[in-house]
C-alpha cells in the first residue's frame, strides 16, 4: 500500500526539529524508519507531518562521559554493536543489538528509535533497563533525564511528549561485567517470543552483583529483581543459577498469541534466565 499524504521536513538541528513539532498538529518523528515506514505503508497511522531526524549530526555518535557511555539517539544499531566503548563498558547492550533483525535493519534502525517505539518484543528495552540507562529528553520546556525504569509506560508508550525528542542515552559503565542476551524465536530475524538480558559481576568465585531483565513478558520490559537478589553471593554453578532463575517469571504478565501462551512464556523465562546468567558468569 501507499502511505497517506503528509508534509515532510528534514531539520538539521534539534531546535529546528522541536519547533516543527510544536507547530504541527499531528506529527510523527522519523528516526531509522524501520518501524514507522511499514506502519505508514499499511495506513495504520496517517500523520499530517513527518519530521525526519536523519540530518541532525549532533544526535549521532558514542562518547565517554565520566562513569557513563553516552550514545546519541540517532546512532544506528550497527555502530552501537561494534563500538569499542560499548563493548568494553556496556557489553550487554552490544550483544543484544547484534540480535536485532538483519544487517540491513541494523544499518538503518537506531537505538533511540527502538527505545521510543517501545515494542515490548523489541530487543533493546530490557538491556537498557538492566543496565540502568538514563534517557535524556529535550523539549520546549528544556532538558530532562529519565531513568529507564520510568521511561517505558506501556504498550508502545513512553514518557516522551508530542513536542519532545529523545536526544541521547546514558549507560552507566559496567566494565568487567560478563553479559549475555538469550533470545528465543521460532524463525530467524523474528521479534523475541521471550528474551533475557543478563549482566553479572563475579568476584572471588561468587556472583557479587547481577542485573536481569526480561523481554516480552509484559507490556514493558521487566526487571527480575527476585532473581538478582537470589544470585548475589551464590556460586555461578548450574544448580545455584537454576534455583535462582526459577523465580524469573514472578510478577510478569506475558501475552498469549500464536507464538505461545502465557504459561509457555513463563517457562521460557526461567530456562532462558538460567542460560543467560550462566553464560554471563562464564
Amino acid at each position: 500500500m501507499i502511505p497517506a499524504q503528509f508534509d515532510y521536513h528534514a531539520p538539521t538541528s534539534v531546535d529546528e526539529a522541536l519547533q516543527l513539532l510544536r507547530d504541527a498538529d499531528d506529527a510523527k518523528v522519523l528516526a531509522g524508519g524501520q518501524s514507522l515506514i511499514p506502519v505508514l505503508r499499511l495506513r495504520l497511522a496517517a500523520p499530517a507531518t513527518i519530521v525526519d531526524l536523519g540530518r541532525i549530526a549532533s544526535l549521532r555518535g558514542v562518547r565517554e562521559d565520566g562513569d557513563a557511555v553516552v550514545i546519541g539517539a540517532m546512532t544506528p544499531h550497527h555502530e552501537v554493536a561494534d563500538h569499542p566503548l560499548v563493548r568494553e563498558h556496556a557489553l550487554l547492550l552490544a550483544l543484544a543489538t547484534e540480535t536485532v533483525a538483519d544487517p540491513q535493519i541494523r544499518h538503518r534502525g537506531t537505538l533511540g528509535g527502538a527505545l521510543v517505539h517501545a515494542d515490548p518484543a523489541g530487543d533493546l528495552l530490557a538491556p537498557a533497563l538492566a543496565l540502568g540507562a538514563q534517557m535524556v529528553i529535550q523539549g520546549s520546556g528544556g532538558t530532562r533525564t529519565v531513568d529507564a525504569s520510568d521511561f517505558f509506560q506501556g504498550l508502545f508508550t513512553t514518557v516522551v511528549g508530542e513536542d519532545e525528542l529523545l536526544s541521547e542515552i546514558r549507560v552507566p559503565k559496567h566494565t568487567g561485567w560478563g553479559a549475555q542476551y538469550e533470545k528465543f524465536t521460532r524463525v530467524a530475524q523474528q521479534w523475541s517470543i521471550v528474551a533475557v538480558a543478563a549482566t553479572v559481576r563475579v568476584e572471588g568465585g561468587t556472583i557479587a552483583e547481577a542485573r536481569v531483565a526480561l523481554t516480552n513478558m509484559g507490556s514493558t520490559p521487566v526487571r527480575a529483581t527476585a532473581v538478582e537478589q537470589a544470585l548475589v553471593g551464590a556460586a555461578p554453578t548450574q544448580e545455584a543459577v537454576r534455583a535462582a532463575a526459577a523465580s524469573a517469571a514472578e510478577g510478569t504478565q506475558p501475552p498469549s498469541d500464536t507464538n505461545g501462551d502465557a504459561d509457555y512464556r513463563r517457562h521460557l523465562a526461567t530456562v532462558l534466565t538460567a542460560r543467560a546468567v550462566l553464560a554471563a558468569a562464564g
